[in-house]
């Protein structure tokens, strides 16, 4: 996304991909040609809808939204969040008392809940071949986290979760388990300065 100003625009409409973030895109959806995609869910943000755009013409599939695999709610959207500005007004302060639910937004454990039951449903109501679930870098590091036992709580700045990657989720057993990770995106070596 073109973001000079460094605005977390979290659930905002409006928010386009930049040229790059469409290449990006593009480049991903080549990556995963060879797969038997049958079904592409997506958040309904303009940004994810377009980049499920060239997944949907590689594959001749409609985009289904999915409001459960949305952005995480944010305080802050519309904020400029470069350096130390959110730290800046007083008034703010009492959000940050929890960062481990967190205070400024939706709640982790909210995030997988919703998440988990997305991913489940695409799981139970797709009849064969893969599906594709665009979503975006919180909700997705939250779903990984959780399927590896590890707290939900973090530090953003260590998330494994390039823009444009794909993590691969399969259910085993009535439990979904992450089984690869790839960026085939990252010689385009983006910069997201608005991720929440």
């Amino acid at each position: 996304m073109h973001n000079p100003a460094g605005v977390i625009y979290g659930r905002l409409p409006g928010y386009r991909l930049s040229d790059r973030g469409r290449e990006m895109a593009a480049t991903t959806a080549r990556a995963i040609a060879d797969l038997p995609v049958t079904r592409l869910v997506a958040s309904p943000l303009l940004r994810t809808q377009q980049s499920a755009q060239p997944i949907a013409e590689i594959f001749d599939l409609e985009v289904e939204p999915d409001e459960r695999v949305i952005e995480s709610a944010n305080r802050f959207e519309g904020r400029v969040s470069a350096g130390a500005a959110l730290f800046s007004e007083p008034r703010d302060w009492p959000l940050f008392r929890n960062p481990l639910v967190p205070t400024w937004g939706e709640p982790y454990r909210a995030i997988v809940e919703r998440m988990r039951q997305a991913i489940l449903e695409v799981f139970a109501t797709t009849e064969s071949g893969d599906a594709v679930i665009v979503s975006h870098q919180l909700p997705i590091w939250m779903v990984h986290r959780s399927v590896q036992g590890k707290p939900l709580p973090h530090d953003p700045r260590h998330r494994r979760c390039a823009l444009s990657s794909v993590t691969t989720f399969e259910r085993r057993d009535g439990r979904i388990v992450e089984t690869a990770y790839a960026d085939p995106a990252a010689p385009l070596a983006a910069v997201d300065r608005g991720a929440t």
